[in-house]
């Protein structure tokens, strides 16, 4: 059924349609490229569950947040299917009918509005993955997936030190190679993740380690691995704050000949200071963000938060911002291969 629509005018009506939707300049157009299926999901955000529209194409899943729903989107996602796995999730509280789409790029979970519903995306996805890998001649996706991101609610403490608590100064953290909740003194270190960012990206520090030792993270769990080293002993570190009190002397100011009197440093409020560090840190974190992001499953228990943070967060997770301008329960998905599965 699918190659049966892969040049007629329906489906090259249906992808012009979603490509003025979205107004990104992207192509969808491709020749063999068809439109399988289209409907909202409930994405599980970082800080809440939020409704996103979901185009299901036979080599590619294009998301984004609905503006006007059935008519504008934007923040335009796609994965290539040929590198998605996906993982069904148990029921948890209101959180129902969920499983967890992984790809070396970004991971999230995702929640259909039936048991009926979530059979049908499944199904329909995993049918285009088994296709395409059949043309390439591969058993599976064959690069490691991006980790899902434990929700911001989760944890009001440093899940690695079990120490500090989140707060509106003390930030948490993402980490990106397991996706715990990480205050900054345990995500000092950044790693080059090549599936995530072209740049270095930040790891807590047991996954710091691990990977420094040749221990791969994922085979011991998130927020766990080897003991990591002291921030001292670490090379690829993130430069560590300043105190609001301390300032080294300028290499060109001449030398009073009293060296036991150090230069007094200018005068500097601490609420400026204190809000200058939090702006710079949000910078990094910016840097640092691929849009979007497993191969760790974090357990459904850990996936569970469904309201806003109470504390704040540096990780800026784009599709966080918006909410619909007009949205109405939709439907259901709708496919148009003719629920053709087998």
């Amino acid at each position: 059924m699918v190659e049966r629509l892969a040049n007629s005018e329906a489906n090259n009506r249906r992808i012009a349609m979603v490509e003025n939707a979205f107004g990104s300049g992207v192509s969808l157009q491709r020749p063999g490229r068809v439109l399988v299926g289209e409907g909202v999901l409930t994405k599980l955000c970082r800080k809440k569950p939020k409704p996103r529209q979901f185009f299901l194409f036979n080599d590619i899943l294009v998301y984004g947040n609905i503006v006007i729903n059935k008519k504008k989107y934007n923040k335009e996602h796609i994965l290539e299917l040929e590198h998605v796995q996906l993982v069904s999730l148990e029921d948890d509280g209101e959180l129902r009918h969920g499983w967890q789409i992984i790809s070396p790029s970004k991971s999230f979970s995702v929640y259909a509005a039936t048991a009926t519903e979530k059979a049908e995306w499944m199904a329909h996805i995993n049918k285009c993955v088994t296709d395409l890998l059949k043309k390439t001649g591969r058993t599976g996706p064959g690069v490691e997936g991006a980790a899902v991101w434990v929700p911001d609610r989760v944890a009001t403490s440093c899940m690695v030190c079990k120490r500090a608590k989140f707060t509106a100064i003390n930030r948490r953290h993402h980490c990106r190679k397991c996706g715990v909740l990480v205050c900054g003194n345990c995500s000092r270190n950044k790693w080059l993740l090549p599936q995530i960012s072209s740049k270095r990206v930040r790891i807590c520090n047991n996954c710091y380690a691990a990977l420094r030792s040749g221990v791969d993270p994922n085979e011991v769990g998130p927020g766990k691995g080897v003991t990591a080293p002291p921030p001292t002993m670490n090379r690829e570190v993130l430069r560590p704050k300043e105190s609001f009190s301390e300032q080294e002397p300028s290499p060109e100011e001449p030398s009073t000949g009293d060296e036991s009197l150090p230069p007094l440093p200018p005068k500097q409020s601490a609420s400026n200071g204190a809000q200058e560090v939090a702006e710079e840190e949000v910078g990094e974190e910016r840097a640092d963000e691929s849009s979007d992001e497993e191969p760790p499953a974090i357990p459904t228990s850990v996936l569970a938060g469904s309201v806003a943070s109470k504390f704040g967060s540096s990780d800026e997770d784009e599709e966080d911002d918006d909410e619909p301008l007009e949205y109405e329960q939709d439907e259901g998905a709708t496919f148009f291969d003719g629920g053709d599965t087998a």
